[in-house]
């Protein structure tokens, strides 16, 4: 009779940590040469519950390189990690971190991306922290794009719809993976590479005003140049350090039937193949069958060339990382109800939601880890999970977010339970570990951190870090091991 030991715990070796972006985190954006990115050419939303990711055009990128200031543009200032970075981390340590999520600025290491030499003010900078971090026993988990590229990559090619940016970024990955190769052993290559499907953001191709159609051809276009340059990214490292991982990053976005109507069923199921296409396509090496009617019912052709396919296929990701916020819900008849500026769908009556309109599920992240885990067999890993709410600083420096502690704990143990179901997880990098500037809205109201970043939506502030109630619960997590979950 066969007989497999049952888990019943996180593993030994989980890799309890939290997680951070370059341009969100950073700022020092003119600081040693540094260039400007897609990320800082965003204006800050006018209305919370309504990105601004997707509202660049020609007019408003001139704007922004005009704009020599941060005041519409809070990702240029982030929250000042580039000089704090040191005072960060011992508080990240001091939770007990096992791994710290962090990415390289594609622009501290060659400004426009177009150098022949890299910035070596850049490159110093990543290795003060890689020291801080080594200094207190941290593992570095880095992404090496994630949502900015150099601006002029976008003026010259309109973003990765150019091929020309596959040897650009590669050019720059292979410095980085030299440069770092006996300090880092896992990487990332694209953050939320589905998004791409959104446009600018990830894309760094201006195509708002665009049809839909045209959109569509553009964003999938780019995308196919992401995907070889992330498989020749990995041909590199696995050269340069054999023994590092490289994984692919997904935004999550687990889609429930709005009825159990066959119609509704089966609209979910291609929203949710929709979703995993890029992680089809990099853990398995190939494009699924199910994109081709789709591709031919957009009228979109991918431009491939001639050894693209194979590239792919011999350098598929070594593990699957996500992140996960939320869920959606899908109808036959496409309704939506626009619930949230990062919720797609429609309102899922069985959940709440927070101040952003992010419904909030729990379950759904046990259900996402089984269904990932089935379909690729693969090493997952959680990347970015958080609770973005309004947090209050009280007369004595406290921060009493009990709210944010449920949050997390119900995550927490639905991530548990999934292990048990058998689900190799590697870790779990919650976001984000302190303050920083939203992503979605470019405003500092939105808080996710356990560490209390004193700063306002409009950058006035001391900077200062105080550290939430979530700060000492999610210590006495990681000391003991997700036992007090």
């Amino acid at each position: 009779m066969y007989h497999k030991e049952k888990i019943t715990e996180f593993p030994k070796d989980f890799l309890w940590g939290g997680a951070t972006a370059a341009n969100q985190v950073e700022g020092a954006w003119q600081t040693n040469g540094k260039g400007l990115t897609t990320a800082e050419v965003v204006r800050k939303a006018d209305d919370r519950r309504h990105g601004s990711m997707g509202d660049v055009n020609e007019v408003t990128l001139q704007e922004a390189i005009n704009d020599n200031s941060d005041e519409h543009y809070p990702k240029r200032r982030g929250v000042d990690f580039y000089h704090h970075y040191k005072q960060d981390i011992a508080l990240f340590a001091e939770m007990g971190f096992k791994v710290f999520r962090l990415s390289i600025a594609w622009s501290r290491i060659f400004p426009t991306g177009l150098e022949e030499e890299p910035n070596e003010s850049g490159l110093a900078f990543y290795d003060r922290v890689f020291d801080e971090l080594e200094k207190h026993h941290i593992e570095p988990l880095v992404t090496l794009s994630h949502y900015e590229m150099p601006i002029e990559l976008t003026k010259r090619y309109n973003g990765w719809l150019g091929r020309e940016v596959i040897g650009a970024f590669n050019h720059y990955t292979e410095v980085v993976f030299k440069r770092y190769k006996s300090r880092v052993k896992y990487w990332l290559t694209f953050n939320e590479i589905n998004t791409s499907a959104w446009g600018f953001h990830e894309t760094g191709a201006i195509d708002g005003e665009l049809s839909e159609q045209e959109q569509l051809q553009i964003r999938y276009q780019a995308v196919h140049h992401q995907f070889i340059a992330s498989a020749i990214a990995t041909k590199q490292l696995k050269s340069i350090t054999p023994n590092a991982k490289i994984g692919s990053m997904l935004a999550r976005m687990q889609t429930y039937p709005a009825t159990a109507n066959p119609a509704d069923v089966q609209a979910a199921q291609i929203e949710d193949q929709k979703n995993l296409f890029y992680t089809d396509v990099q853990s398995r090496g190939e494009y699924p069958e199910y994109m081709n009617r789709y591709f031919a019912d957009k009228g979109i052709i991918i431009n491939m060339e001639a050894d693209d396919e194979a590239i792919l296929k011999q350098y598929p990701v070594d593990f699957i990382s996500f992140s996960y916020y939320m869920t959606n819900v899908t109808s036959a008849d496409g309704v939506q109800d626009g619930i949230g500026n990062m919720s797609l769908g429609g309102r899922n009556p069985y959940l709440k939601e927070s101040e952003w309109g992010w419904q909030i599920d729990p379950i759904g992240l046990r259900i996402s880890l089984n269904a990932l885990w089935d379909r690729y067999r693969k090493p997952l890993f959680v990347v970015e999970n958080g609770l973005g709410a309004v947090d209050e600083l009280t007369a004595d420096y406290k921060i009493h977010d009990d709210y944010r502690i449920d949050y997390l704990r119900l995550h927490l143990e639905q991530m548990k339970e999934a292990i048990i179901d058998g689900v190799n997880l590697m870790g779990y990098t919650m976001w984000a570990p302190l303050d920083i500037i939203s992503f979605s809205t470019s405003e500092m109201s939105k808080r996710y951190g356990l560490i209390y970043v004193d700063q306002d939506d409009d950058g006035n502030g001391s900077l200062k870090r105080y550290k939430k109630d979530s700060f000492f619960w999610y210590k006495k997590v990681i000391e003991t091991n997700g036992q007090t979950v």
